[in-house]
This record gives C-alpha cells, structure tokens and sequence, in this order.
C-alpha cells in the first residue's frame, strides 16, 4: 500500500501551476520534524491537483501547519548536464490545520481541502 500522512509547516508560498487541458497544480514545501531525539527536520514537496491545489494556492501562506495525505511518486530525469536526477515527492490532498503564530486570525475560507486524488496517467511527470 502506498499511503503517506505528514504533518508540517509550510517553508515557501504555494506556487500555482497550469498544466495542459485546463489543469492546475499546486506545489508546496513542507517541513517536517522527525520523532527522535535529534529533531532531524525533512523537506518534502508535494503536489495538490485540480480544486484542491487551487484552494490551497488562495489559502496557504509561508509558515502554515498543514496535514498531508497522499502518496509516494519517485521520478527520474536526466538534467541539462546530462547528469541523472530523481526526486521522491508526494501527490495527495491536505487539510489546513493553524496559521503561522505571527497572522491573525484564520479566515473562514479556511475548510479542508480535499478531493480525488489523480490517475497516474494525470500526473504530468
């Protein structure tokens, strides 16, 4: 079974993508702080597809408490170099859970945000 939940902060702005045949995806950054004793932190990018991916490209901001569930994709390309290169990431839906400490309060936009999540052949990588 590839189903992944996490739970982290934002570390960059939502970015908003357009994908061919009217499609959108949002790219987002998230932190997250491991369970040991060393508080070793990961950086994991995630994808949100279509309505979802809209929504949170209008709602989240830099430094946001999201909860992720998805799953894992690994890609592999060769760069401009000619070098190879792979990358883990996850497609799925999130739900915003907190504003960062330092915004005011949350809006009353702020519902989850969930829906289907895509076909492997919609996902454009």
């Amino acid at each position: 079974m590839n189903a992944i939940h996490l739970t982290g902060r934002l570390t960059r702005e939502p970015e908003l993508r357009e994908l061919p045949q009217d499609a959108t995806v949002c790219d987002l950054r998230l932190a997250v702080d491991s369970m040991g004793r060393g508080r070793e932190v990961g950086y994991i990018d995630i994808a949100v597809f279509g309505k979802p991916g809209d929504a949170a490209a209008r709602v989240l901001a830099k430094g946001w408490l999201v909860a992720v569930y998805g799953r894992l994709v690994h890609r592999e390309w060769n760069a401009t170099d000619g070098s190879k290169r792979s990358a883990h990431s996850i497609v799925g839906n999130g739900e915003f859970l907190a504003a960062p400490k330092s915004n005011g309060a949350a809006s009353a936009d702020l519902a989850s945000v969930t829906g289907p999540e895509p076909e492997d052949d919609e996902i454009p990588f």
